[in-house]
């Protein structure tokens, strides 16, 4: 038998020593969390998306007669699964008040007099939620030999397609606040080397959000005609929601480095996206994704974008202080990150270790590698 030569085995162990150079054990990690955040993205939307099934969705009842109203509030809520929480109001004025309000997402307004009731619905709040209050009463009132007229008192704009611009809109902030906070890192290290730095990278992602948030409400607006609503109220929005994503990306990068990067992503795209009522306004979303939603920045500003839009800006400060929580968190963990940071750089100069470039004692002196 031919015994290997020297050479074999000296090209054998090059080539082992070329894959562990290439594919260190960092990387080998990185392509795994990789791996893990895609799986988890897939569950996420997947889950989110399957089988909508409408749960409690506020309801009001109007007729002349409140005993009538009371009634048939009861009937409603006690339908199988539970998809409506009725509840009875005054008159017609006062349910299309709440409407308005967004303190319930349609009304039936009863006609005792007759055998056709108007089932009142507003699809600037989620066309798809519409449709559903539509099969839901609609089956109801058959059931009692009796019809709807729907009658919906926000209807979406001519050029916003089943009420999913404001949700793309957001998105497109989301993805801008995220990217421009990856990019401050990839320049110039993950980690801000000491406080200077970290207010640099905040203030240059402000410019870019004030920015972002103009030219985003520009395009959807005015030049593409999709989503109607005052342009200063949608700037501010824009604003607050690509700054809040970026704030909190530099925040994770400060705590993680580049792994920061993909918890942003975890939290904004992974588990924020699919909860953020979007295709499926909340009532129609599974119980995890209906609870995270309105508290994540996707969902606040989804929500918002729609009150500015179709309801003249009613119930958008509960997610504009939703966004302006994560703004703040972000900000002053970035701020704590980079003084945590240079407090142990410079207690490492002082012991006469060598600093990187983004102020992190290099890990050769430390004796991490």
């Amino acid at each position: 038998m031919n015994q290997p030569t020297t050479a074999d085995s000296g090209q054998s162990g090059g080539f082992l020593a070329e894959i562990k150079d290439a594919v260190t054990t960092r990387a080998a990690l990185l392509v795994l969390g990789v791996l893990a955040l895609q799986l988890a993205f897939i569950t996420s939307y997947v889950g989110a998306f399957h089988h909508p099934k409408p749960s409690e969705i506020p309801f009001a009842v109007a007729a002349p007669a409140e005993p009538v109203a009371e009634r048939s509030a009861q009937q409603l809520s006690q339908l199988p699964g539970k998809p409506l929480d009725a509840r009875a109001v005054k008159d017609e004025a006062t349910a299309l008040r709440q409407i308005h309000n967004r303190d319930v997402d349609g009304a039936l307004v009863i006609d005792p007099a007759g055998k056709t009731d108007r089932l009142l619905v507003a699809s600037g709040g989620g066309a798809s939620l519409s449709q559903a209050l539509d099969e839901i009463v609609g089956l109801a009132e058959k059931a009692q030999g009796r019809s709807v007229l729907v009658v919906d008192v926000a209807p979406t704009d001519a050029g916003d397609a089943r009420g999913l611009s404001s949700f793309y809109l957001v998105v497109g902030w989301c993805v801008g606040g995220y990217l421009c906070a990856a990019i401050l890192a990839i320049s110039a290290g993950a980690r801000p080397a000491n406080i200077h730095r970290a207010v640099i990278r905040l203030g240059a992602l402000f410019v870019y959000a004030v920015a972002a948030g103009l030219l985003g409400t520009v395009i959807a607006g005015p030049v593409l005609g999709a989503l109607p609503g005052s342009i200063m109220a949608l700037w501010g929005l824009g604003t607050l929601v690509v700054f809040a994503v970026g704030a909190i990306t530099l925040a994770f990068q400060g705590l993680a480095g580049v792994v920061g990067i993909g918890l942003a992503i975890l939290l904004v795209v992974v588990f924020g996206n699919p909860s953020a009522g979007g295709a499926y306004p909340y009532p129609l979303l599974p119980p995890f994704w209906k609870a995270i939603g309105p508290a994540l920045p996707p969902g606040a500003g989804t929500y918002a974008a729609r009150s500015i839009a179709y309801f003249k800006g009613n119930d958008a400060a509960g997610p504009m202080l939703v966004l302006a929580g994560w703004a703040v968190l972000g900000s002053a963990v970035t701020m704590a990150c980079a003084v945590f940071r240079r407090g142990k750089a410079g207690a490492a100069v002082g012991s006469g270790l060598p600093e990187s470039p983004d102020g992190d004692v290099l890990p050769e002196e430390e004796g991490v590698r």
